[in-house]
């Protein structure tokens, strides 16, 4: 892609999230939405392949429904109430409306079907763009509602940590590995908005550490199947000595950073009284652990010979910047220390 088109089309996705973050207007936060849908298409279908213009197509059909409802909610809200402010959401039904349009913006279950698919069509880089950048702003309309409607949250989130960890197991493409585990960290993330907004925050931030890292040893190994990992340890040795605790991080094991928000939620929860759906979603983090230890398994307990049809590939120089990969891995593994730290940082 010509450089003046991918920075005129990286621009629009910053300038489109910057816009909903500084809005307090419904319309301008409608706006900001739409740019950064908009600018995201042309670097999704880049490649011109059949399978990246279909996860294109269903991307723009999936994300065009979401902002028809979160558009005629917020209508809906000014006939209701005569207020077009963002935070000034009391009806219940426009409440309810624009949180499922947000869900189904960031794909949490159950209208998380077209996540796994589209991220399969994409390359990695974009793939990491749609998992990362993409759920910022509608994160920041979530947070700012504050939905009233806790039981919907309750059950977006134990459904997302159920169907994100369930959804992984018999997947063997990495890139929907990576959907569904998106999906049960979203679920997280939506079970403790509505008592400690500022652990929501915590927890987007060290997922998206996380998932830079994993996105990265991926991209620089040119692995998309869990067959391909099984060369890794030919191209890149120590990388591939580390990746495990990448992953295991994002299955949220101690003494790794990933173990973080998963613990500081499950106290939170439990603070609440909400005994029985920490230990649902306690459970549910089993189930995505397991198809992280089957990564690792697969990158770094076999070799060549091995019964994985891995095929070994031409050992090409990398051109890929080790800097970002190095920093995001240190944080990676190693924050889990700084637990109180950031805990007092972010208590308002």
């Amino acid at each position: 892609m010509n450089p003046y088109i991918l920075a005129i089309l990286l621009f629009g996705l910053s300038l489109g999230t910057t816009i909903t973050f500084a809005s307090s207007h419904w319309l301008l936060a409608w706006m900001g939405l739409e740019m950064n849908t908009l600018a995201i298409i042309p670097l999704m279908a880049q490649h011109h392949h059949p399978r990246a213009i279909e996860a294109t197509t269903k991307y723009f059909l999936t994300q065009a429904a979401a902002a028809a409802t979160l558009l005629f909610a917020s209508v809906t809200n000014a006939w209701l109430t005569g207020q077009w402010e963002i935070q000034q959401i009391t009806h219940p039904l426009p409440s309810t409306m624009i949180t499922l349009a947000l869900a189904l913006k960031i794909g949490l279950a159950p209208l998380h079907a077209w996540l796994p698919e589209v991220l399969q069509g994409l390359d990695l880089t974009t793939g990491l763009i749609l998992s990362t950048w993409q759920k910022l702003a509608p994160f920041a309309l979530i947070l700012q509602i504050q939905p009233s409607n806790s039981a919907l949250l309750t059950i977006l989130g134990l459904t997302s940590t159920l169907i994100g960890g369930w959804g992984g197991l018999n997947q063997t493409q990495l890139r929907k590995i990576l959907a569904y585990s998106s999906i049960a960290h979203l679920g997280w993330m939506i079970l403790v908005l509505q008592y400690s907004p500022s652990l929501t925050l915590l927890t987007l931030l060290t997922y998206f550490v996380m998932t830079f890292s994993t996105f990265l040893v991926f991209k620089l190994n040119k692995s998309t199947s869990i067959n391909a990992l099984a060369t890794s340890w030919t191209k890149a040795p120590a990388l591939t000595a580390l990746a495990p605790l990448i992953l295991l991080s994002l299955g949220g094991l101690p003494p790794l950073t990933g173990f973080m928000p998963k613990w500081l939620i499950l106290q939170e929860l439990t603070k609440q009284g909400l005994a029985p759906t920490a230990t649902l979603a306690a459970l549910s983090a089993l189930l995505s652990l397991y198809f992280y230890l089957r990564l690792s398994y697969a990158m770094s307990l076999t070799i060549s010979p091995n019964n994985l049809t891995g095929k070994t590939p031409w050992r090409f120089p990398s051109t890929q910047l080790t800097y970002p990969l190095a920093v995001s891995t240190a944080m990676t593994i190693c924050l889990l220390p700084l637990t109180p730290a950031i805990s007092a940082l972010l208590t308002p």
